[in-house]
């Protein structure tokens, strides 16, 4: 056994490697790294080496300062060019983002109006679309929510704000502005109080008519019909909703729009977000009160009834997506609730809901014109019949304003 281990021992050692020769390699190892490395380094970098000795030169000798000075003032006007650039590039980049929804909506409205052509005469249809190309192009389209009764609060808007007969059709035809007081039909069609609203038409030709049966608690479906007739009758860059209890300056609306014509799918007004009331009793009751959580809850955001603004993408939204939009007991909150999920912008601009006088008169006094006027209290005007009159003179631009006025 003791013999065995041995010989088996004088094997292993006879096949390794000394210890000197291990010892050796290690070092040989060692200085041919060394000079392989200075040899590298020799290659790569005497440029740099130069370059940081000359620099250190250079700046000794005081040479090196006045090319700094320089440079600064180089680097600042490419700064400023640089900030010019990214400006006009951003501003280019909003108004492709424009085009391409415009373009997808009106596809999805071209699409729409295919479905609904269908055994429709190929020559109507193409007359239709002749027509639709031949469309002036406007500014805004605005639609004056009115009701049977409301006479008087119409006639209160045709001595004030809104101009009447050649004027009208002129606004139109010269700055691209386009009003109608907006009503649907009566329960009875063809009863007193259509006919009525047909005389009026025939002395003032200022109604757009809907395709809708009128009622208090219908005012989200007028919403959705109005804008879906107003973006198929007339090509604008903006659809307008507005009360007739609500004072306009035409020409402060239409600067206040333009500012924002670069940009796509705009959603304007004074936005805001109350409770929402479960009480049966109250007049803003909102028998959905439970799809928005525990009582006591607040609405979305969403622009307040009286005046809002949509662009014409979101228009030509509505009206293609007419059929399935869900409408609330409250036509300003159904008209949030269909941009929600939407990559929309939300503007609150305070000028479309300035309070009557003092308040639009001192803000007018002040350079800062208010584009619209009511009273919150009252949810418009209060006593709009007596007052607009006098809201006008105190409050509104003047009767050649919206003439000048370039957009």
């Amino acid at each position: 056994m003791g013999l065995k281990l041995g010989n088996r021992h004088q094997k292993g050692g006879g096949g390794g490697v000394p210890t000197r020769w291990v010892s050796f390699f290690c070092i040989s190892s060692f200085f041919l790294g060394v000079l392989v490395f200075n040899r590298l380094w020799g290659v790569l970098d005497p440029v740099k080496i130069d370059e940081e000795n000359s620099l250190v030169k250079t700046w000794q000798k005081g040479e090196l300062l006045p090319s700094i000075n320089c440079e600064k003032k180089e680097t600042s006007t490419q700064v400023g060019e640089i900030f010019d650039q990214v400006s006009e590039t951003h501003d280019v980049i909003m108004t492709l983002e424009k085009t391409i929804s415009s373009l997808e909506m009106q596809l999805a409205s071209a699409r729409a109006a295919k479905a609904s052509n269908q055994g429709i005469p190929a020559m109507v249809t193409k007359l239709r679309n002749k027509q639709l190309k031949d469309r002036q192009k406007n500014l805004f389209v605005m639609g004056i929510m009115t009701a049977f009764s409301s006479r008087k609060r119409r006639d209160s808007i045709r001595h004030t704000w809104m101009p009447q007969g050649e004027d009208l059709e002129k606004l139109e035809k010269q700055k691209g502005i386009v009003m109608r007081f907006v009503i649907g039909h009566s329960a009875a069609p063809g009863g007193v109080l259509d006919r009525a609203i047909d005389a009026e038409e025939e002395q003032h030709h200022d109604f757009l008519r809907l395709v809708h049966v009128e009622g208090y608690h219908e005012l989200s479906s007028k919403t959705q019909i109005y804008f879906s007739t107003a973006v198929a009758q007339w090509d604008a860059d903006y659809y307008v909703k507005v009360d007739d209890d609500v004072h306009v300056n035409p020409g402060m609306l239409g600067l206040t729009l333009a500012r924002h014509r670069s940009k796509p799918r705009i959603y304007m007004g004074c936005m805001k977000s109350g409770p929402v009331l479960a009480q049966k009793s109250n007049k803003y009751h909102e028998p959905e009160y439970w799809k928005f959580g525990i009582e006591g809850n607040k609405y979305f955001r969403h622009a307040t009834g009286q005046l809002y603004v949509v662009s014409k993408d979101l228009a030509t939204y509505i009206s293609v997506n007419q059929h399935i939009l869900h409408r609330y007991a409250n036509e300003d909150v159904s008209m949030g609730s269909w941009f929600i999920g939407l990559d929309v912008e939300h503007i609150d601009d305070r000028t479309l809901c300035c309070g009557t006088p003092p308040d639009c008169e001192q803000k007018a006094q002040a350079g800062n014109p208010c584009a619209a006027s009511f009273d919150w209290s009252c949810s418009g005007i209060c006593k709009s019949v007596e007052r607009m009159m006098e809201v006008h003179q105190r409050c509104g631009e003047g009767d050649g304003a919206v003439w000048s006025t370039k957009f």
